[in-house]
């Protein structure tokens, strides 16, 4: 079984592990030069702010006191993120380091996986003060999914998804509730031209024909597909 732990807002939450009264502000930092938003704290999304949006068109917001921004601070991000890290690797036999703010962590062998993944969840923010999501599952693919889900619904699922946990019928209602560009590797020109197969959500991708997706779309898509059935085509890197 594989966990997926990202750190929610990442430079965002960095920003407020030694702020404590930023708890509940809305926070964006900046790329460099202070040119344009990088990252943005659920607050801060729900003010309307886009990624990427240049910061002079929402200098207002911080000057009318509604929004607070930061200039990037990488060494920071790197040395909280190295703890972050850190505090999952003593919870996991091998984990495989993929961002900045997210990794994947072995939890084969582990019965009850939602209170690991809560118990995860607490010593991260513990130890770091970094809030995550956890999505857990037999592949990295559906642990990625499982990690999406857990992060649009925070109350319902408390930051944690384990996959097998939905069942079947449920499984298929998630899929087929979200768009295939939110499957791990299917990028914006992939979901065009699936698209154009129609194939529009994750259950249309689930349910394509496999070698019909090879031919038209090569191998990575095909592999990508199978680890949405649950076979295991990329394994943990160390």
């Amino acid at each position: 079984m594989f966990a997926l732990v990202d750190g929610n807002s990442f430079y965002a939450s960095c920003e407020r592990v030694f702020r404590p009264d930023l708890k509940s502000v809305p926070i964006v930092v900046l790329s460099n030069n202070d040119g344009c938003v990088v990252a943005r704290s659920s607050e801060a999304k729900r003010l309307g702010i886009k990624m990427g949006v240049p910061y002079f068109q929402i200098k207002h917001l911080t000057r009318q006191g509604h929004l607070k921004a930061f200039s990037s601070n990488y060494e920071l991000y790197a040395d909280l993120s190295r703890r972050m890290m850190s505090t999952i690797s003593s919870m996991a036999p091998a984990i495989e380091i993929y961002s900045i703010d997210e990794c994947f962590a072995d939890l084969s062998g582990i019965a009850d996986l939602t209170a690991h993944g809560q118990i995860l969840r607490q010593r991260v923010w513990q130890w770091v003060g970094i809030p995550t999501c956890v999505g857990i599952a037999p592949t990295k693919t559906l642990a990625k999914f499982c990690n999406h889900l857990a992060k649009k619904y925070p109350k319902a699922l408390n930051g944690v998804l384990v996959w097998r946990d939905l069942g079947p019928e449920r499984q298929m209602k998630a899929m087929a509730s979200e768009e295939v560009g939110e499957v791990w590797g299917i990028g914006r020109r992939i979901s065009a031209k699936l698209a154009e197969q129609g194939i529009h959500t994750v259950w249309d991708f689930y349910q394509a024909d496999t070698s019909t997706l090879r031919r038209q779309f090569g191998v990575v898509v095909e592999r990508t597909q199978r680890e949405l059935h649950g076979f295991v085509c990329d394994d943990l890197h160390q």
